[in-house]
């Protein structure tokens, strides 16, 4: 990783992870964040209202993305913004405690603002071959 502003270019990809989820990491994520909607693990509830199966909780996802960034710049704090727009939700099967969906993110720097001493990473992240969030944005301070 390199965290020195003038060895950094728009284009240039900071890394990639694949994110195994399970229905536990569901609940263990509701106990957590005190979300407890029955969508996040009760299948014939999540199937009642319309949806493919039990949803990953949209911060989940979001959260589980970022990580790739905060790794990279080797600090949460230098994180100073991360936004997205969701766009499908990760269906999580029921596979008897093992992996029930893989999310994928790659970053790559889309933005460097030298006069500020950040760049930009965008995101992209898939589930199942889908985009799961679009416009998958943080803004990193780098020292």
């Amino acid at each position: 990783m390199s965290m020195v502003l003038s060895e950094l270019s728009v284009g240039q990809q900071i890394g990639s992870r694949s994110i195994e989820v399970t229905r536990q990491d569901l609940v263990r994520y509701a106990g957590a964040s005190g979300d407890f909607n029955p969508i996040h693990w009760n299948e014939r509830f999540a199937r009642m209202v319309e949806l493919p199966g039990v949803i990953a909780h949209g911060m989940f996802t979001m959260g589980a993305a970022v990580q790739l960034v905060t790794d990279w710049a080797g600090d949460p704090g230098a994180v100073v913004d991360y936004q997205t727009r969701f766009t499908k939700p990760v269906t999580v099967e029921d596979v008897d405690g093992a992996v029930g969906a893989v999310i994928e993110v790659t970053g790559t720097i889309g933005a460097v603002n030298e006069d500020d001493a950040t760049v930009r990473v965008d995101l992209a992240v898939t589930a199942g071959g889908q985009k799961v969030l679009v416009k998958a944005q943080a803004l990193v301070r780098v020292r």
